[in-house]
């Protein structure tokens, strides 16, 4: 298996292109005096469709509505996605719900992997086309470029023999959750805690049927 860490270098021109995008919202959005509008609120009070990610503007309607749906699932999508993270080292537990959980999301994982790309596409795409002076479009494509990344070692991950394509589709995961929590707000926020509350289950229930098995042997 090789060791080569050039494997690293499409993930590092995928960062850099999200850090330049990320540098130009934070430029672009004073300018227009929007970006303290993380969470905008419609006219009615409530956070308009899709979790608060953007102000609405023009005559969207329920189409924008719509769309910024589709970006809400695929951010919960990737979320599910992640969590298979916390099964990995527990394929073995003395937990049968914890080894059958693990098993579904492993089914899972690729096909959530790519209902993310493509909810993700669609959703950037519509708005590429009629929001395209939204400031927000700039993290989203940050977020666009480390999604790709992502998919792409996902893609080949059991296609070349580096010892690093794990850990680089590992640390694009970790670093895609901080750009949408910038693009996307609440609604990245909560998938995120969901993927942490799941990582705390599968703990809790592994550690509880390790003690049961103790006590069985015990007696």
């Amino acid at each position: 298996m090789s060791k080569s860490k050039k494997v690293w270098i499409p993930a590092a021109i995928a960062l850099l292109a999200a850090v330049i995008l990320v540098v130009c919202y934070y430029v672009y959005a004073p300018s227009r005096g929007e970006l303290h509008s993380q969470f905008p609120r419609g006219d009615n009070g409530r956070m308009p469709p899709g979790g608060g990610q953007r102000p609405e503007r023009g005559e969207g309607g329920a189409l924008d509505g719509y769309f910024s749906t589709f970006g809400t699932i695929a951010i919960f999508a990737g979320a599910a996605g992640f969590s298979w993270f916390w099964f990995k080292k527990k394929r073995k537990s003395p937990s049968k719900l914890v080894r059958q959980a693990g098993k579904l999301l492993y089914s899972l994982h690729k096909l959530l992997g790519w209902g993310t790309v493509i909810l993700i596409a669609v959703h950037g795409t519509y708005f590429l086309f009629t929001k395209i002076n939204d400031e927000h479009i700039y993290t989203g494509l940050a977020g666009f470029a480390i999604l790709l990344a992502l998919a792409g070692y996902g893609y080949f991950i059991h296609k070349i023999r580096n010892k690093w394509m794990r850990t680089v589709h590992r640390t694009l995961g970790v670093l895609w959750v901080p750009v949408l929590w910038l693009h996307a707000g609440g609604s990245a926020f909560l998938a995120a805690a969901a993927a942490l509350a799941v990582g705390g289950l599968v703990y809790l229930l592994d550690k509880s049927a390790n003690r049961a098995n103790q006590t069985l042997q015990e007696r």
